[in-house]
């Protein structure tokens, strides 16, 4: 599933707010793929514009189980970050 979110920030800034919004951390913060668990088997992770293309940027909600763990995730998500003030589009199929 994947979340659109239409501002400009950084990916560890991103990654660090799911993070806040998920009650986690981030693990592999120092490499080429870091996420956020969500719940046991449901993670997130940015995808974020190239250099000097504009947002918006994709938050991925991913699951080694199952899309409906994900769809929940995401959903779950999804509210999570419009209560910090985030506006986000909701949850749709993902390209993964």
């Amino acid at each position: 599933m994947t979340l659109v979110v239409d501002m400009p920030i950084a990916k560890i800034d991103a990654l660090d707010v799911i993070a806040f919004a998920a009650d986690g951390g981030v693990d592999g913060a120092r490499t080429s793929q870091p996420r956020v668990w969500l719940a046991p088997h449901a993670w997130a992770e940015v995808e974020i514009p190239k250099f000097a293309d504009p947002p918006p940027f994709a938050i991925d909600v991913l699951s080694d189980v199952s899309g409906e763990i994900a769809w929940a995730q995401a959903h779950r998500l999804h509210a999570a970050l419009e209560r910090l003030g985030w506006t986000v589009d909701p949850p749709r199929a993902g390209v993964r």
